[in-house]
């Protein structure tokens, strides 16, 4: 029942998550038949005490695809031929992304150009524009 720190405040309980091991596909040698090297890992995102509401909401838009409708994170890494690498690999994008998610993005405040901006595009478009008239036929008046 060891915790998994992922900030100074933030861990989560590795009884949260489920691993499950399966075949990796792709092309591989005589041992690819025989061994489940790839992990999938789910995580219980909607029912975990471990996260604020507020964690959880963004690491509901950060996940995407990966989060299913009840709420579970599944994440699966097949990137190499060993089982330890692979199950250290999707824990570690686990932690990143739940890192990313305690993140408070910054509010955008509403501007508006200033009259020197409003000047300096009107005077370049008034420049592009006398550049495409000058591309006309010649005329001999």
């Amino acid at each position: 029942m060891p915790l998994i720190p992922i900030t100074r405040s933030i861990a989560i309980d590795s009884d949260e998550l489920s691993e499950s091991f399966v075949r990796s596909t792709g092309a591989g040698g005589q041992h690819v038949n025989t061994t489940d090297s790839a992990v999938q890992l789910r995580f219980d995102v909607a029912n975990s005490p471990s996260l604020p509401d507020a964690v959880k909401q963004r690491l509901a838009m950060l996940a995407g695809r990966r989060m299913t409708a009840e709420g579970v994170l599944i994440l699966r890494s097949e990137g190499s031929r060993s089982q330890l690498m692979n199950r250290q690999e999707v824990l570690a994008r686990l932690v990143d992304l739940i890192r990313e998610a305690t993140f408070v993005p910054k509010g955008r405040k509403a501007t508006k150009p200033g009259k020197a901006a409003k000047a300096r595009r009107v005077d370049a478009k008034k420049a592009r524009s006398s550049v495409k008239a000058g591309r006309g036929k010649v005329r001999l008046d």
